[in-house]
């Protein structure tokens, strides 16, 4: 609750399995503006959370600690302000969600599909973090 005792905006994160993509849009939302938005993020098909995923993360100085992958089907009658998809399956995918008042595709590449040595991994893996941190920022001037 916020100091006039409305409901912040709530922010829904989805991506097909929760490991990787909607996990880092949740956690860089929550670093940026979690003062002004309650975030959530979850898939279509939720498996573990990616390893690489909480590793570039705190690479960045950014807590892990709460996460974990969670399945889309008990939040569609949750209310949210936004519901943003961060890739083309979840997009193609997603479920109606009732109450929700804006609905936005993110795209972005599949870190969790890189092939080639760790490093080489790594390197995706901190790439897509980097460009929605950038998406992030730029949504949130948008929203200013």
């Amino acid at each position: 609750m916020t100091q006039q005792g409305l409901r912040k905006p709530r922010v829904l994160f989805l991506c097909t399995g929760n490991t990787a993509r909607s996990q880092m849009a949740q956690v860089l939302l929550e670093q940026h503006a979690g003062e002004r938005y309650e975030v959530i993020s979850a898939g279509l098909e939720p498996g573990e959370v990616n390893p690489l995923t909480v590793r570039v993360l705190e690479e960045a100085g950014l807590p892990t600690a709460h996460l974990q992958s969670k399945g889309v089907k008990p939040l569609i009658a949750e209310h949210f302000t936004f519901v943003i998809t961060v890739c083309d399956r979840a997009e193609q995918n997603c479920p109606i969600f009732p109450s929700a008042t804006y609905r936005l595709h993110w795209p972005f590449q599949d870190p969790a599909a890189a092939q080639g040595s760790e490093e080489e991994r790594l390197t995706v893996f901190r790439q897509v973090r980097d460009e929605i941190e950038a998406q992030v920022q730029a949504w949130l001037r948008e929203r200013a």
